[in-house]
Protein backbone atom coordinates (compact mmCIF):
# COMPACT_ATOMS: atom_id res chain seq x y z
CA UNK A 1 0.00 0.00 0.00
CA UNK A 2 3.03 2.29 0.54
CA UNK A 3 4.50 1.79 -2.80
CA UNK A 4 1.54 1.77 -4.62
CA UNK A 5 1.54 4.88 -6.58
CA UNK A 6 5.36 3.93 -7.86
CA UNK A 7 3.21 1.01 -9.46
CA UNK A 8 0.71 2.99 -11.49
CA UNK A 9 2.06 4.60 -14.86
CA UNK A 10 0.68 5.33 -18.34
CA UNK A 11 -0.03 1.62 -19.22
CA UNK A 12 -2.23 0.95 -16.05
CA UNK A 13 -3.77 4.13 -16.28
CA UNK A 14 -5.20 3.49 -20.02
CA UNK A 15 -6.14 0.11 -18.84
CA UNK A 16 -8.49 1.19 -16.23
CA UNK A 17 -9.77 3.58 -18.55
CA UNK A 18 -10.28 1.50 -21.24
CA UNK A 19 -12.29 -0.86 -18.17
CA UNK A 20 -14.25 2.21 -17.37
CA UNK A 21 -15.18 3.16 -20.98
CA UNK A 22 -17.12 0.06 -21.12
CA UNK A 23 -19.98 1.34 -19.17
CA UNK A 24 -19.02 4.84 -19.59
CA UNK A 25 -17.69 5.36 -22.94
CA UNK A 26 -18.93 8.85 -23.32
CA UNK A 27 -17.53 9.41 -19.78
CA UNK A 28 -14.15 8.10 -21.08
CA UNK A 29 -14.04 9.61 -24.36
CA UNK A 30 -14.47 13.29 -23.25
CA UNK A 31 -12.12 13.37 -20.86
CA UNK A 32 -8.74 12.29 -22.07
CA UNK A 33 -7.02 13.58 -24.28
CA UNK A 34 -10.11 16.52 -24.86
CA UNK A 35 -9.84 17.95 -21.37
CA UNK A 36 -7.10 16.06 -19.77
CA UNK A 37 -4.10 14.37 -20.95
CA UNK A 38 -3.30 10.65 -19.67
CA UNK A 39 -0.74 12.47 -18.10
CA UNK A 40 -2.29 14.84 -15.47
CA UNK A 41 -4.27 11.53 -14.81
CA UNK A 42 -1.74 9.51 -14.21
CA UNK A 43 -0.40 11.77 -11.37
CA UNK A 44 -3.90 12.53 -9.52
CA UNK A 45 -4.32 8.82 -9.28
CA UNK A 46 -0.62 8.74 -8.21
CA UNK A 47 -1.37 11.62 -6.12
CA UNK A 48 -4.62 9.67 -4.63
CA UNK A 49 -2.45 6.20 -3.62
CA UNK A 50 0.63 8.27 -1.93
CA UNK A 51 -2.07 8.98 0.28
CA UNK A 52 -3.58 5.80 0.82
CA UNK A 53 -6.58 7.04 -0.83
CA UNK A 54 -8.65 3.63 -2.77
CA UNK A 55 -9.14 4.36 -6.67
CA UNK A 56 -11.27 2.11 -7.04
CA UNK A 57 -14.39 4.22 -7.60
CA UNK A 58 -12.96 5.53 -11.09
CA UNK A 59 -16.16 6.59 -12.07
CA UNK A 60 -16.52 8.71 -9.47
CA UNK A 61 -12.59 10.24 -9.80
CA UNK A 62 -13.24 10.58 -13.54
CA UNK A 63 -16.70 12.90 -13.26
CA UNK A 64 -14.67 14.75 -10.37
CA UNK A 65 -12.37 15.64 -13.15
CA UNK A 66 -14.09 16.11 -16.08
CA UNK A 67 -16.47 18.51 -14.00
CA UNK A 68 -13.01 20.59 -12.75
CA UNK A 69 -10.54 20.20 -15.84
CA UNK A 70 -12.04 23.28 -17.50
CA UNK A 71 -11.08 25.70 -14.00
CA UNK A 72 -7.73 24.00 -13.41
CA UNK A 73 -5.17 21.55 -15.19
CA UNK A 74 -3.10 21.26 -12.57
CA UNK A 75 -2.77 17.75 -10.55
CA UNK A 76 -2.75 18.85 -7.49
CA UNK A 77 -5.38 21.41 -7.56
CA UNK A 78 -7.34 18.30 -9.16
CA UNK A 79 -6.47 15.84 -6.71
CA UNK A 80 -7.85 17.81 -3.73
CA UNK A 81 -11.34 18.14 -6.12
CA UNK A 82 -11.48 14.15 -6.02
CA UNK A 83 -10.61 13.76 -2.69
CA UNK A 84 -13.50 15.89 -1.48
CA UNK A 85 -15.59 13.64 -3.86
CA UNK A 86 -14.29 10.77 -2.39
CA UNK A 87 -14.62 11.95 1.52
CA UNK A 88 -16.65 9.89 2.76
CA UNK A 89 -15.09 6.23 1.66
CA UNK A 90 -11.57 8.11 2.81
CA UNK A 91 -12.64 9.18 6.49
CA UNK A 92 -15.03 5.57 6.23
CA UNK A 93 -11.11 3.83 5.91
CA UNK A 94 -9.92 6.15 9.09
CA UNK A 95 -12.56 5.11 11.35
CA UNK A 96 -15.77 3.14 9.80
CA UNK A 97 -19.27 3.94 10.70
CA UNK A 98 -17.95 5.71 13.77
CA UNK A 99 -20.16 9.34 14.33
CA UNK A 100 -17.55 10.71 16.00
CA UNK A 101 -13.92 11.44 14.36
CA UNK A 102 -11.22 12.00 16.54
CA UNK A 103 -8.93 15.22 15.26
CA UNK A 104 -6.20 16.87 15.79
CA UNK A 105 -6.35 20.38 15.03
CA UNK A 106 -3.75 23.56 14.83
CA UNK A 107 -3.94 26.43 17.03
CA UNK A 108 -5.71 29.07 15.16
CA UNK A 109 -3.12 31.74 15.10
CA UNK A 110 -0.66 29.20 13.59
CA UNK A 111 -2.28 27.92 10.87
CA UNK A 112 -2.70 31.52 9.89
CA UNK A 113 0.87 31.82 9.87
CA UNK A 114 0.99 28.26 7.57
CA UNK A 115 -1.58 29.91 5.41
CA UNK A 116 0.47 33.48 5.34
CA UNK A 117 3.37 31.95 4.24
CA UNK A 118 1.41 30.49 0.65
CA UNK A 119 0.50 33.87 -0.42
CA UNK A 120 3.45 34.52 -2.22
CA UNK A 121 3.59 31.51 -4.48
CA UNK A 122 1.92 28.84 -3.77
CA UNK A 123 3.93 26.09 -6.04
CA UNK A 124 7.26 26.87 -4.02
CA UNK A 125 5.53 25.56 -0.65
CA UNK A 126 5.06 26.77 2.81
CA UNK A 127 7.77 29.41 3.42
CA UNK A 128 7.89 29.63 7.30
CA UNK A 129 10.95 29.95 9.24
CA UNK A 130 13.04 26.13 9.69
CA UNK A 131 13.40 26.28 13.01
CA UNK A 132 9.18 26.82 13.31
CA UNK A 133 9.06 23.98 10.70
CA UNK A 134 10.61 21.76 12.87
CA UNK A 135 9.28 22.30 16.07
CA UNK A 136 6.14 21.63 13.93
CA UNK A 137 6.42 18.36 12.65
CA UNK A 138 8.07 17.55 15.99
CA UNK A 139 4.95 18.35 17.69
CA UNK A 140 2.56 17.21 15.72
CA UNK A 141 4.36 13.59 15.67
CA UNK A 142 4.15 13.63 19.18
CA UNK A 143 0.55 14.20 19.54
CA UNK A 144 -0.26 12.05 16.40
CA UNK A 145 2.19 9.11 18.50
CA UNK A 146 0.02 10.07 21.73
CA UNK A 147 -3.08 9.46 20.05
CA UNK A 148 -2.26 6.21 18.32
CA UNK A 149 -1.35 4.81 21.73
CA UNK A 150 -5.21 5.62 23.08
CA UNK A 151 -6.07 3.00 20.14
CA UNK A 152 -7.23 5.75 17.31
CA UNK A 153 -6.08 6.70 14.28
CA UNK A 154 -4.46 9.77 13.88
CA UNK A 155 -6.01 12.34 12.02
CA UNK A 156 -4.89 16.16 11.71
CA UNK A 157 -7.71 18.65 9.90
CA UNK A 158 -6.39 21.46 8.69
CA UNK A 159 -7.69 24.31 5.91
CA UNK A 160 -8.14 22.96 3.04
CA UNK A 161 -4.94 25.26 1.10
CA UNK A 162 -1.84 24.10 3.25
CA UNK A 163 -3.32 20.17 3.54
CA UNK A 164 -1.34 18.88 0.99
CA UNK A 165 1.71 20.26 2.24
CA UNK A 166 1.63 19.55 5.49
CA UNK A 167 0.35 15.63 4.29
CA UNK A 168 3.56 15.77 2.54
CA UNK A 169 5.76 17.21 5.60
CA UNK A 170 4.45 14.73 7.91
CA UNK A 171 4.73 11.58 5.69
CA UNK A 172 8.54 11.05 6.97
CA UNK A 173 8.44 11.47 10.38
CA UNK A 174 4.59 10.43 11.59
CA UNK A 175 3.79 7.69 8.89
CA UNK A 176 0.31 7.06 10.48
CA UNK A 177 -1.09 10.32 10.45
CA UNK A 178 -3.75 11.45 8.14
CA UNK A 179 -4.01 14.77 7.08
CA UNK A 180 -7.35 16.06 6.21
CA UNK A 181 -9.30 18.99 5.18
CA UNK A 182 -11.75 20.79 6.47
CA UNK A 183 -14.07 20.30 3.71
CA UNK A 184 -13.26 16.33 3.62
CA UNK A 185 -15.46 15.51 6.35
CA UNK A 186 -18.96 14.26 6.00
CA UNK A 187 -21.68 15.77 7.26
CA UNK A 188 -22.64 12.57 9.25
CA UNK A 189 -19.36 12.84 11.21
CA UNK A 190 -18.96 14.68 14.76
CA UNK A 191 -15.41 16.07 15.06
CA UNK A 192 -14.34 15.66 18.16
CA UNK A 193 -10.80 17.87 18.99
CA UNK A 194 -8.42 15.54 20.96
CA UNK A 195 -5.46 17.37 20.76
CA UNK A 196 -4.11 20.87 19.46
CA UNK A 197 -0.80 21.75 18.67
CA UNK A 198 -0.71 25.51 20.33
CA UNK A 199 0.79 28.66 19.44
CA UNK A 200 3.72 28.23 21.83
CA UNK A 201 5.68 27.03 18.36
CA UNK A 202 5.29 30.67 17.32
CA UNK A 203 7.59 31.62 19.94
CA UNK A 204 11.54 30.96 20.11
CA UNK A 205 12.35 27.41 21.98
CA UNK A 206 13.74 29.72 24.98
CA UNK A 207 10.94 32.07 24.87
CA UNK A 208 8.86 28.57 25.22
CA UNK A 209 10.45 27.00 27.65
CA UNK A 210 10.39 30.28 29.97
CA UNK A 211 6.80 30.72 29.59
CA UNK A 212 6.14 26.96 30.08
CA UNK A 213 7.99 27.33 33.35
CA UNK A 214 6.13 30.94 34.76
CA UNK A 215 3.18 30.02 37.21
Amino acid sequence: QQHAHELVGHEEVQQLLDALAKSSPKLVENLVPKMLSIGVVVKVLQNLLREQVPIRDLRTIAETLAEYAPKSQDPGELSAAVRVALARSIVQKINGLEVELPVITLDPSLEHILQQSLQGDPSSGLGIEPSLAERLQKSVAEAAQRVELDGHTAVLLVGPEIRPWLARWFRAVAKGLQVLAYNEVPDNKHVKVIATVGRELEQPPQQALEQGRAP
